[in-house]
């Protein structure tokens, strides 16, 4: 459907990697642009907007909507049509994997018990590869403002400082709101000892490890053993590997707390009622199948740096 997009209004967004920087194959060649923002240095980023607009977006999607009340594009359109046709296929394959609770679990399995305990009082902060793309697609934005994570920029690291942050504005500005941090376990490894502050500032985050033994996928124990038997571990262990089963959940002993070991269905619902009643920080270490993936991808993401 985006590929057939003859316009694109573009409203404070970024033409990032999310966005596949929209160029082909994801965007046509042919594709305009119109841009909004209020940052300058944002105008004309990635690619070149046929228009470009610096200003308010409300005041000028106010203006926008002056000039064609009465206009919509048909709803019975081809184009339509093709959005709705894919819509369905995502569903059904996403639902399809969700639905799956044969162990060990998948992303979209792993992530099915916690969509629930997301609410209109909880501000979630995510990171993570596989973690933060799949976590964008099964656990739903309510309210705007709700949602962190690596951003335009898809810097690993922030995410438990951004739960701290998040959580010092919540003790003062929104109390009874919760704090969830899904995290992948390379991501967590990055900042994972801020458990030191959230724990010394009683800060009640639930930090979510979906632990697949690496970046992007890793390996079982007794394969990663295979690999690197009689080799240095240092040049034969591959570089996205991570030591399989690490358990991130012991980490809140170091600071007098109780960590959470799960690998079903019925063990991240259980442990995830547990935290959020108790109302103290926690780690939910949930181990995943290690070569689970996302769904099948037309496009994969771009990886194309602008330097």
């Amino acid at each position: 459907a985006l590929g057939g997009t003859d316009t694109v209004l573009l409203l404070g967004a970024r033409l990032n990697w999310m966005m596949h920087f929209g160029i082909a194959p994801r965007w046509s060649n042919k594709l305009k642009i119109i841009q909004v923002d209020l940052c300058a240095e944002e105008l004309h980023n990635s690619v070149q907007a046929t228009v470009a607009i610096q200003g308010d977006i409300r005041a000028t999607v106010h203006a926008m909507s002056q000039c064609i009340s009465g206009w919509s594009f048909p709803s019975s359109a081809p184009w339509w049509q093709t959005l709705r046709a894919k819509v369905d296929v995502n569903i059904k394959a996403t639902q399809a994997l969700a639905d799956d609770p044969s162990e060990p679990l998948n992303y979209y399995a792993a992530f099915k018990p916690i969509v629930p305990f997301i609410t209109k009082d909880t501000y979630l902060v995510s990171e993570g590869a596989n973690t933060m793309d799949i976590g964008r697609t099964m656990i739903p934005n309510l309210l705007p403002r709700h949602r962190l994570d690596a951003g335009t920029f898809g810097t690993m690291g922030l995410g438990p400082g951004f739960a701290i942050a998040t959580a010092l504005y919540v003790k003062r500005y929104d109390p009874g709101a919760k704090v969830v941090c899904v995290e992948g376990d390379s991501a967590f490894g990055f900042s994972g000892m801020e458990i030191e502050t959230i724990v010394r500032y009683k800060l009640p985050i639930v930090m979510v490890i979906i632990n697949n033994n690496g970046i992007y996928s890793g390996f079982e124990t007794e394969l990663y053993n295979d690999i690197l038997d009689g080799s240095e571990p240092s040049m034969a262990s591959p570089p996205t590997a991570l030591l399989p089963v690490v358990r991130y959940d012991k980490m809140m002993n170091l600071v007098g707390k109780e960590g959470h070991l799960v690998s079903t269905q019925a063990q991240i619902k259980k442990a995830m009622e547990k935290a959020l009643a108790e109302g103290k920080p926690t780690i939910i270490n949930v181990m995943i199948n290690p070569m689970a993936g996302r769904k099948a991808q037309q496009h994969e993401w771009l990886t194309r740096a602008k330097l």
